[in-house]
């Protein structure tokens, strides 16, 4: 294969050594592989290795039909996939609802905090009510176990079967709009309308995070299906470039959330 690290970032690099190796087992033993749960940048990187292999399909799929957070199913063209071969589990959440309030950052962060792997957990969705958690099958009992409190407010785990996910709030805007870069500063500078010094200020801050991950690095660029999350604005998922204008900005679609 043609050098491929150069059509991604660096700091991809050993992802896409993992995933070409997982994409590799699944042509040569012909069956199906199962990743960990996946970023849509890591998704749109795998479709694209698996592109050049031939008789490997990628089907990724995250409990629900617009999932963000996504395992997915390397498999044979011949291959078939039911969703329970996902192995996800779904956890409501119990909690005080008339006397707390509960948000994903909370969430995540207390997730986080247990020390699993950001890969073993999916999507954290809610109706504006209730709220569940997507979860590798493997970690469902330890989390039950384990997790008992977000915060101050007191919860507990509930495993709810596949079909009863929630359909969750859908607050995505679509934008069709021009950028003078990718540099992530100028990125959310341009999407959130702000001076450009603030962006820079808030990358360097560490309250910006590039597909669920801090950065702190300004002039690191944005991708294509890349998800970014600046602390008090919102999140913008970059969906496709577009070519440039006649004054060589980039022309983008960009999906919006704003805070």
């Amino acid at each position: 294969m043609e050098n491929v690290y150069q059509h991604f970032r660096k700091d991809e690099g050993p992802f896409i050594d993992q995933v070409q190796e997982l994409i590799a087992q699944a042509a040569s033993e012909y069956r199906p592989v199962l990743t960990d749960f996946l970023d849509p940048r890591q998704v749109y990187i795998t479709r694209v290795l698996a592109g050049s292999v031939e008789g490997v399909k990628v089907l990724p799929f995250g409990g629900f039909a617009q999932a963000e957070r996504c395992r997915v199913m390397l498999a044979p063209d011949y291959y078939v996939p039911e969703p329970a071969d996902y192995e996800l589990a779904v956890l409501a959440v119990n909690y005080p609802e008339k006397f707390a309030t509960l948000h994903h950052s909370t969430i995540l962060g207390t997730l986080a905090n247990t020390g699993i792997q950001r890969d073993l957990f999916g999507d954290i969705i809610t109706d504006g009510h209730a709220w569940q958690v997507i979860v590798a099958a493997s970690m469902s009992q330890w989390l039950q176990s384990n997790v008992t409190r977000f915060g101050k407010i007191g919860v507990r785990f509930e495993p709810v079967a596949l079909e009863q996910v929630l359909q969750p709030q859908n607050d995505w805007e679509k934008v069709q709009t021009t950028l003078p870069s990718l540099r992530i500063d100028a990125v959310v500078a341009h999407v959130f309308a702000m001076s450009r010094q603030r962006a820079k200020g808030l990358v360097e801050g560490g309250k910006i995070r590039l597909n669920f991950a801090t950065t702190t690095r300004p002039d690191v660029e944005v991708a294509a299906h890349d998800i970014v999350s600046v602390r008090g604005f919102g999140r913008l998922r970059l969906q496709e470039l577009l070519g440039t204008t006649k004054k060589d900005k980039l022309k983008v679609t960009v999906d919006v959330i704003h805070k």
